[in-house]
């Protein structure tokens, strides 16, 4: 009998998944629960499946390659359409207690990590995520991770952080381009990231913020923060980094901040609590912003 659908082994994906998101194998077995041994047995499998490589291994990390990056852009939309009508049909909230709703790049730059801190102490808590780059209902969720400004009217909502913007790129990049001062990144190579529920800074912003005219280089653009940051780890060009987001990859050594300046940003992340939080959500926004 013809299977329907051409997959590989499901859990083979939903690890692969995982460490695509985060870059990290480490992380991945966090959330998912599993061994780092593990998840890299079933991505060794799935690349044997299908005779590609999905990631370059190195000492520090791991990088997506290009057949890897095009694997995770369907997985990750197929992911989210699954859970959501997972979601319609078994009715969330008698299951989880706490679901948080928030982007690609801050649940695997931010909110993740935080998530394995806070069940050290509450492991009696479940905090689930609903992972999207578009705005979600507010009847989906708890809680809520946004950047920008709060809005006016009465949505209860709490400040996480307001970052520095800083320029990055890895320390071969420095080297190759000779970098060492913000004059010497007018004429290089930057990765864009924009989208339309994001109002990001742009490069012009950031130059014209710190008295220099626009860029001249070669500009490569995304609509993604996490690819623009793989862009940025395969030694593209440079991007601009909220150092909250990327702060673990630069002790890490995965990338450096290019030049001691930097801008405030103009906007910030907050915490949204929606119609209906129960306590305990209630209770992880609490220590959420208190470890923010």
């Amino acid at each position: 009998m013809v299977r329907p659908y051409d997959f590989s082994s499901l859990t083979a994906l939903v690890c692969f998944e995982a460490a695509a998101r985060a870059l990290s194998f480490k992380l991945a077995a966090q959330e998912l629960n599993i061994t780092p041994a593990a998840i890299s047995h079933q991505i060794k499998a799935l690349e044997s499946d299908l005779a590609c490589k999905l990631f370059e291994r190195h000492h520090r990390g791991v990088e997506l390659t290009e057949k890897g990056l095009f694997l995770f852009h369907a997985a990750k939309r197929g992911f989210e359409t699954l859970s959501e009508a997972v979601l319609e049909v078994r009715g969330q909230h008698e299951t989880v207690d706490v679901t948080v709703a928030t982007s690609t790049a801050v649940s695997s730059l931010w909110l993740t990590p935080k998530i394995s801190s806070f069940w050290k102490t509450h492991p009696a808590t479940t905090v689930s995520q609903i992972i999207r780059d578009v705005p979600v209902m507010a009847d989906r969720c708890d809680l809520s991770i946004h950047y920008g400004n709060p809005p006016d009217d009465q949505t209860e909502v709490r400040t996480l952080f307001q970052d520095r913007i800083i320029a990055v790129g890895t320390a071969r990049f420095t080297r190759e381009h000779q970098i060492a001062a913000v004059k010497d990144l007018l004429n290089v190579p930057l990765i864009h990231s924009s989208t339309r529920e994001n109002d990001w800074t742009t490069w012009n912003d950031w130059f014209q913020a710190l008295g220099y005219p626009k860029p001249n280089g070669r500009n490569f653009f995304v609509n993604n923060y996490m690819i623009a940051l793989q862009t940025t780890i395969d030694d593209v060009g440079a991007m601009l980094g909220w150092d909250g987001l990327v702060g673990g990859l630069i002790r890490d050594g995965r990338i450096v901040q290019l030049v001691p300046d930097s801008i405030p940003s103009p906007s910030l992340f907050y915490l949204k609590i929606h119609k209906g939080a129960s306590p305990k959500a209630r209770a992880f926004a609490d220590w959420l912003v208190s470890n923010a």
